[in-house]
């Protein structure tokens, strides 16, 4: 399996259990027939997201996710930039805890990464169901046992 990496940046560590969430993500990657290369989910706040959005996509907006595709080889490869301050709003405005929210970001910024757009309704439609699909298989998937005092 490859690398899945977590990078916070400024804000606080929201990033639980990081190997459950590791096998969470590789599943979601071999559901669409790819394997993992290298994947980094960089959480920071808003206005550090924005200077990405304005830089490399021209909008002058925060968003919650920014998705670069790294892809040189074979397997998926990219980075996710997270808003923490856009998760935490989200999560209050959605009824839903900033964990949830969390991870419907992260798995949004893989889906894209697999080839999933979202500039149409129809399109956005269909990343939700996939999103919710996978939200409850994280759901269902067993929790990470660690030894006590470890940290995964």
């Amino acid at each position: 399996m490859g690398a899945i990496a977590f990078t916070v940046l400024d804000v606080p560590n929201a990033f639980r259990e990081r190997n459950r969430t590791r096998r969470w993500l590789h599943t979601v990657a071999k559901d669409h027939g790819h394997q993992i290369n290298e994947l980094n989910y960089v959480l920071m706040g808003d206005d550090a997201l924005l200077v990405y959005n304005r830089r490399y996509l021209d909008h002058d907006e925060y968003t919650d996710v920014i998705t670069f595709d790294g892809q040189t080889g074979t397997g998926i490869s990219g980075d996710v930039l997270m808003s923490h301050d856009r998760i935490k709003e989200n999560a209050r405005s959605f009824g839903t805890t900033a964990q949830q929210e969390l991870r419907r970001v992260m798995v949004h910024g893989l889906l894209h990464l697999l080839g999933h757009k979202d500039k149409t309704p129809a399109e956005r439609q269909a990343m939700r169901t996939l999103e919710d699909k996978y939200l409850r298989r994280w759901a269902a998937s067993p929790k990470s046992r660690k030894a006590p005092g470890a940290n995964s």
